[in-house]
């Protein structure tokens, strides 16, 4: 049953232009799976050139032990419209990134956008864990996978990148600035990396600014993760299936909704607008008119502010 209370559905967004990225180079650092490779993929489908980049490929496993490797996602790029190149990189090591930087500059000679999306810390942290009692080595590694690789690789491609004017720096992380400035998020060790990458993108755009560049922090929603669909024993096919246990899971979107809210950024010549900001993909898909795969426009962020924090029963009316 709807909630009366809900507020009523915003009018829809003109849909923009689908973006055309033919020509440009992108780099997806943490594309082996979830929101990377989705990105990757709607990249791709934009005709842009993907570089992707992860831990997990055919002939190596990372700690995940999962199944999807980067030379998947490269494939899923190409079959999308795009060209697709997998390059396996350990992001916490700064020699193979400078290799991966010198690999993209001979071959291609620029690079148009970079998504830093580097994470691996699923298995790492403990929930509503004060710091004194999370495990030290857990969190200290979460801090060198989300925060660490994300100052090496800025610092060996940005160089590419702002050899040209209109670049684009993706700091992908999970709350929008206000949220997490007024929630708690999960422990002392996810707040910390999760809201340092909001920093991140704040300070890059300082200094991309005078070369033309524009970088901005980007939350997915709660995302249909291959792991989170995994979690509660659902594919994408039949996610709705998990709402008798996870009722509030109605508000999710798959990670094709954060890649089509990169895309229209790339391909927005007004780009320079967002510079510095913290944007979530339902922000972004009520700006550019972009859908989920489903045709909704899901706006997680303030769901979960005024139905889920609200303690509503969960009715994803009025909000996708």
């Amino acid at each position: 049953m709807s909630d009366t209370s809900a507020p009523a559905p915003a009018p829809a967004p003109t849909p923009t232009a689908a973006p055309d990225l033919r020509g440009k180079i992108a780099l997806v650092a943490g594309a082996t799976r979830g929101a990377g490779r989705g990105i990757a993929v709607q990249l791709g489908a934009a005709g842009a050139t993907v570089y992707v980049t992860g831990r997990t490929t055919r002939e190596r496993r990372s700690e995940y032990d999962r199944p999807e490797t980067i030379e998947d996602t490269a494939e899923l790029v190409t079959a999308a419209g795009g060209t697709g190149i997998a390059v396996p990189t350990d992001h916490l090591v700064p020699e193979q990134v400078r290799a991966l930087a010198e690999r993209i500059d001979a071959e291609q000679g620029r690079l148009d956008v970079l998504v830093n999306d580097i994470w691996g810390g699923e298995r790492l942290f403990a929930f509503d864990k004060p710091v004194w009692e999370h495990d030290l080595d857990d969190g200290l590694r979460l801090l060198r996978l989300g925060v660490e690789t994300h100052a090496i690789t800025s610092h060996f491609l940005l160089p590419l990148l702002v050899r040209h004017p209109g670049g684009l720096v993706v700091e992908m992380t999970d709350g929008t600035a206000a949220y997490n400035q007024a929630n708690y998020r999960n422990s002392y060790f996810y707040d910390l990396v999760k809201n340092s990458v909001l920093r991140m993108a704040f300070v890059q755009a300082h200094e991309l600014k005078p070369h033309g560049g524009t970088a901005v922090a980007l939350t997915p929603g709660w995302l249909r993760s291959e792991m989170m669909l995994d979690n509660f024993g659902v594919a994408e096919e039949n996610w709705r299936d998990a709402l008798t246990t996870v009722p509030h899971f109605c508000i999710s979107e798959s990670p094709s909704y954060v890649g089509r809210a990169v895309a229209a950024l790339a391909g927005d010549t007004g780009l320079a607008r967002w510079n510095g900001q913290s944007l979530s993909s339902g922000q972004l898909a009520q700006e550019y008119g972009f859908t989920d795969l489903d045709g909704s426009r899901p706006d997680c962020w303030r769901y979960l502010v005024e139905v889920d924090a609200a303690g509503k029963p969960a009715d994803a009316a009025g909000y996708r």
